[in-house]
């Protein structure tokens, strides 16, 4: 099953219990994200990846779980809110195909797999200018993406203006939305 709706790929921590106020969040994430339109895009398994999916499911969204069975052989299928499973064969692949078919991007509270989401993501972005093609929006949450994304813009000399911070889910369904308002 494939949806015609713009696709947003959210990324986020894999092992987020349902009692961690990020749960919540990223429930309200997904939630939003459907109730304006857009399909979900996850990693597809557990964490922050399962409560966005919820929320989208929840929501009556489509929600694409991207996993990667031959990596993370302990995990069995993608979580129970996938209406649309697509599997990779190793991590890259994995990002690749999801960034591939997003329209945008949002990054929620995560580790190491999250911020090489995020990077990734910019990195697509910060490149789209060498092919004529608009950079995709991009929208990281929390301070601690405030801050690395600061941190590399300045360190490596690169734009920074590509990574939209805010401080909330709802200020990133709500940028995601502005700025993909007039591509649809």
């Amino acid at each position: 099953m494939t949806t015609s709706s713009p696709v947003i790929a959210v990324f986020g921590a894999s092992q987020t219990p349902p009692d961690h106020p990020h749960w919540d969040a990223a429930v309200r994430c997904g939630a939003g994200l459907a109730d304006a339109g857009f399909a979900v895009a996850t990693g597809g398994y557990g964490g922050i990846m399962e409560a966005v999916s919820r929320g989208a499911s929840e929501a009556g969204g489509h929600v694409i779980g991207y996993t990667a069975p031959e990596v993370f052989s302990g995990r069995v299928g993608a979580n129970e809110f996938v209406v649309e499973e697509v599997a990779a064969a190793t991590l890259t692949e994995r990002i690749h195909a999801m960034l591939e078919r997003a329209d945008g991007a949002i990054a929620l509270d995560g580790s190491i797999g999250t911020l090489a989401e995020l990077v990734m993501a910019w990195n697509v972005a910060f490149v789209a200018q060498f092919s004529g093609a608009a950079a995709k929006p991009l929208i990281a949450v929390g301070d601690r993406w405030r801050r690395i994304v600061a941190d590399l813009a300045q360190d490596l000399d690169t734009d920074g203006g590509l990574v939209t911070c805010v401080g909330d889910v709802d200020a990133a369904v709500a940028a995601v939305s502005l700025a993909l308002t007039d591509s649809f």
